[in-house]
């Protein structure tokens, strides 16, 4: 019952509102009532908590994808070594693929993402690029094995053939590689997730049992 004037009052229908709904009733409401400034505060709160939500999911698959990258040219390396390739050939043999990648040497890449002379550069990267280059990095893989390729040369040449072949992918797509702007360090992006989840096992530790 709801009131309609000079004390009548009137019966009306509840009606079941989308979230949706609600929201856009709260936005283009007046503030100064009290059920709308909650209802306001209450819709900032729930989009900044979504915000930081989406945030972590893709930190997490940023650190994902820089740890497989990882294991990838771990492994790599320990198929070439046994194909006559040492450390400072491999080093050589992944930079000629970042240059066939992104047009650039890694050295040079350093420089225009600002990349600390001893850090790696995959650090730094997006996630699609960290990616584009474990593709390439997996696709040298199979096909050093599969090729039965040995030495630096025809490594190197097949290695830069996949870079380059990722590279063209990404560029029918509207993805320029060396255009992307550089990510935040991936290590400042670990710690942070790792507080965040000491931070959320302090909070359930806090709450009583039943709540968690």
């Amino acid at each position: 019952m709801v009131e309609i004037g000079s004390g009548a009052k009137k019966e009306i229908d509840d009606i079941l509102l989308t979230r949706y709904a609600c929201y856009l009733i709260a936005q283009n409401g007046d503030s100064r009532k009290e059920q709308i400034a909650f209802a306001q505060n209450y819709f900032a709160v729930q989009t900044r908590r979504a915000e930081i939500i989406e945030q972590r999911i893709l930190d997490y698959e940023r650190v994902k994808a820089r740890a497989k990258l990882a294991e990838t040219e771990k492994k790599l390396s320990g198929i070439l070594y046994e194909r006559g390739v040492n450390d400072k050939d491999f080093a050589i043999i992944r930079s000629k693929g970042d240059q066939a990648l992104f047009r650039l040497n890694t050295a040079m890449l350093k420089r225009k993402l600002g990349v600390p002379d001893t850090r790696p550069v995959a650090d730094f990267l997006p996630t699609i690029n960290i990616k584009a280059k474990d593709l390439a990095a997996e696709m040298t893989s199979v096909n050093v094995q599969s090729k039965d390729l040995h030495g630096i040369k025809p490594i190197e040449v097949e290695h830069v053939d996949n870079n380059l072949a990722v590279r063209k992918m990404l560029l029918e797509r509207g993805i320029v590689p060396e255009q992307l702007p550089p990510a935040e360090d991936i290590k400042k992006v670990e710690r942070k997730l790792k507080n965040e989840e000491k931070s959320i096992e302090k909070t359930t530790r806090k709450l009583p049992k039943g709540k968690s």
